[in-house]
């Protein structure tokens, strides 16, 4: 049997429409699907075989990085997948409303700009609000981009992770929150918080900008009902992030 469609209401429900069960489970596969637990598989797996997480240099291991990356998409995207069919819903119509139309595609493109400019302005701010709070000078992940063969692969994994994986993570998880668990914009706001956090090692300025470039995507999510634009937005910022990274170490 097919995946039934959603309905159009994307209200919260409120307490008395949500069984305490259903709202524990929702709250169980957003843990699932937070990126966490499926990472922490990953790297036991991937250390158990023998992969180091990093080179004799103390720099990361960008074959480490791309195996780390492309396990844990397979996975996360399958326990989405499952979810949804558990629920009997449609992951296609749930996070891309069944259609890639051009306007989702132009927006997507506008959105890469908009994120650079986004985050230049917040780190701005920090800066000049907070200083302190620049304890990294040195982003560590510009090390998987010192030449060219590393700056594909790491262009391939900042896609594959980025792109893809976190904004259907991200639809997922906003998708339970306006479901069962207080609402889209609390979700907004908790896994936001979590997609910051998720960026602490390269300072905390970043994660707060992090943070705040998340919220920015999901809210387009939120607003659009398809993940395509931030998906597009979300792997072009990337993409111009590592060729930064090439371009200064080439310098």
């Amino acid at each position: 049997m097919e995946p039934a469609a959603p309905s159009d209401d994307t209200s919260p429900k409120s307490a008395s429409t949500v069984l305490p069960i259903d709202r524990a489970a929702a709250a169980l596969e957003v843990i699932l699907c937070s990126g966490f637990p499926t990472q922490l598989a990953v790297v036991t797996v991937l250390t158990t075989f023998g992969m180091r997480m990093r080179l004799p240099d103390g720099g990361l291991s960008p074959a480490f990085v791309f195996s780390l990356t492309l396990a844990d998409t397979l996975l996360l995207v399958g326990l989405v997948a499952f979810f949804f069919r558990a629920h009997r819903e449609s992951m296609r119509f749930e996070l891309f409303q069944a259609r890639a139309t051009i306007r989702d595609i132009v927006l997507g493109l506008v959105l890469v700009p908009t994120s650079f400019f986004l985050v230049g302005f917040v780190l701005l701010l920090l800066q000049l609000a907070v200083p302190s709070l620049r304890n990294v000078p040195h982003n560590p992940l510009s090390d998987l981009a010192k030449t060219r063969a590393d700056a594909i692969l790491f262009g391939l994994v900042v896609v594959i992770g980025g792109g893809i994986r976190e904004e259907i993570q991200r639809g997922f998880v906003l998708r339970r929150f306006e479901q069962y668990l207080g609402g889209g914009t609390v979700g907004l706001v908790v896994f936001s918080a979590l997609f910051g956090l998720g960026h602490i090692e390269q300072g905390h300025d970043v994660a707060l900008a992090t943070a705040v470039l998340g919220a920015f995507w999901g809210a387009t999510y939120l607003r659009r009902r398809t993940v395509l634009p931030a998906m597009i937005g979300h792997a072009g910022f990337n993409l111009a992030k590592v060729l930064q990274f090439l371009a200064v170490g080439a310098g």
